[in-house]
């Protein structure tokens, strides 16, 4: 029995010896491994250093060629060699090129989304990622690939307007009210956005101006909204709301010279022209050198028949300058507006004096080259309302003696200016 169990033990120890031998031989040694990994890794670090300047010459001598199928056979090879290492940026760029002037976008694609392993936050390879998912209808991927671009740069309104159209196309409205609505935050006055939003509120059957309320609503400390929404009021015909805007925006802010000239503009588009004439005075204590505030006004009150003031507005503005010859001009025309409002059916001798009045203002206007109202003067003229050396000579011997005249009727009873006798009388 004994014979028998040592003849069965003996076989199964000689087997698992050999078996331990053999596993011990298959396995080499950690240190060896690692040493054989670092040649391995110099080896190929050798071979970059070889053929990489090589390679990387070569691709870009075929891509300046234009030659398309070998830029792209070289390029392959370095990548596959490791020698993107050093610039990956060129590297996929030209790649990706490469395939796309063969008209291979997904190829393209495949090339770019590699290189933005390496490069997650290259703007450049993004940017072409995008125009590959284009070229081959992938819009949701485009808009994806756009919003991470448009993180990477918050500042670039291209790239926020691009989202906006890719949303609207989609009929994402939503989403592409919020990309219009970012980029008028940053630039109120960009017109593409202006009238895309426009377009879309009225697809959305909402009002276009709700959004510049909102936004000036939810931000009624941020003057520029105020002024913004001020001026679309004006354009949309209704000037009173303009005007509550803008005496919101002069609350905050009382040196704000364009909203006092809104709110002049608001209140003149509302016929509200009292008040018009003070929003631009105080426009003019704000900028008191400004000749065409002081015009402005004197427009004003000539529509508003307030002569007189019109008169000292005139005044003012040539004394800003007197040798501006629209200032002349817009007195004359304070006269001439004058007599045509208070004339007589048979031409009276007040009516004359403020009509030759009128007349010296507009020469004195031409000879600075000021010539706007030639048409008012020649009026004057062809149609013999002018005080003449006949009117003068039917004068009493005082007024002669004082040598001028001045209006007496109660319809100029504004006019302090006296008509001096012509030495040709």
């Amino acid at each position: 029995m004994y014979h028998s169990m040592k003849s069965i033990y003996f076989p199964k120890l000689i087997t698992l010896g050999i078996t331990a031998l053999f596993i011990s031989m298959c396995v080499p040694p950690e240190d060896g491994q690692a040493d054989a990994d670092a040649a391995y890794d110099a080896y190929l670090d050798s071979l970059r250093t070889v053929r990489c300047p090589r390679l990387l010459s070569s691709a870009a001598e075929y891509y300046k060629n234009r030659d398309w199928h070998s830029t792209i056979n070289v390029y392959r090879e370095i990548v596959e060699l490791g020698c993107d290492r050093d610039d990956p940026v060129e590297v996929y760029q030209y790649y990706a090129v490469a395939f796309e002037s063969l008209g291979l976008f997904d190829s393209s694609e495949f090339v770019l989304v590699k290189g933005l392993q390496q490069l997650p936050n290259n703007v450049q390879l993004r940017k072409r990622l995008v125009y590959a998912y284009s070229k081959q209808g992938k819009t949701d991927l485009q808009i994806a690939e756009l919003n991470r671009l448009s993180e990477l740069m918050p500042d670039d309104m291209e790239i926020k307007m691009d989202l906006a159209k890719l949303y609207g196309e989609q009929g994402l409205y939503n989403d592409q009210i919020d990309f219009l609505e970012q980029i008028l935050d940053k630039d109120p006055t960009n017109e593409k956005a202006q009238s895309e939003i426009a377009l879309v509120y009225e697809k959305t059957g909402k009002d276009p101006l709700d959004i510049y309320r909102e936004r000036f609503r939810t931000n009624n400390d941020n003057v520029s909204y105020g002024l913004d929404l001020a001026e679309r009021l004006i354009s949309n015909d209704k000037p009173l709301e303009a005007v509550s805007v803008l005496e919101t925006v002069i609350r905050i802010d009382n040196t704000s010279k364009l909203a006092y000239r809104k709110l002049g503009q608001a209140y003149s588009s509302a016929d509200q022209l009292d008040e018009a004439s003070n929003a631009y005075e105080e426009l003019f204590i704000l900028n008191p050198r400004d000749i065409h505030i002081a015009l402005k006004i004197c427009d004003i009150n000539i529509a508003n028949q307030k002569y007189a003031k019109a008169l000292r507005w005139a005044d003012k503005a040539i004394s800003i300058d007197k040798n501006n010859g629209e200032s002349y001009g817009r007195k004359g025309n304070v006269y001439y507006k004058s007599f045509q409002d208070c004339r007589s059916a048979a031409i009276s001798l007040d009516d004359r004096i403020i009509a030759t009045l009128a007349q010296n203002n507009f020469f004195k206007a031409e000879e600075l080259g000021y010539r706007r109202f030639n048409n008012s003067n020649s009026w004057l003229k062809d149609n013999e309302v002018l005080f003449s050396k006949a009117q003068w000579f039917m004068l009493n011997d005082d007024v002669k003696n004082q040598g001028y005249v001045t209006p007496s009727g109660e319809c100029y009873d504004w006019v302090d200016e006296k008509l001096k006798k012509d030495s040709k009388w």
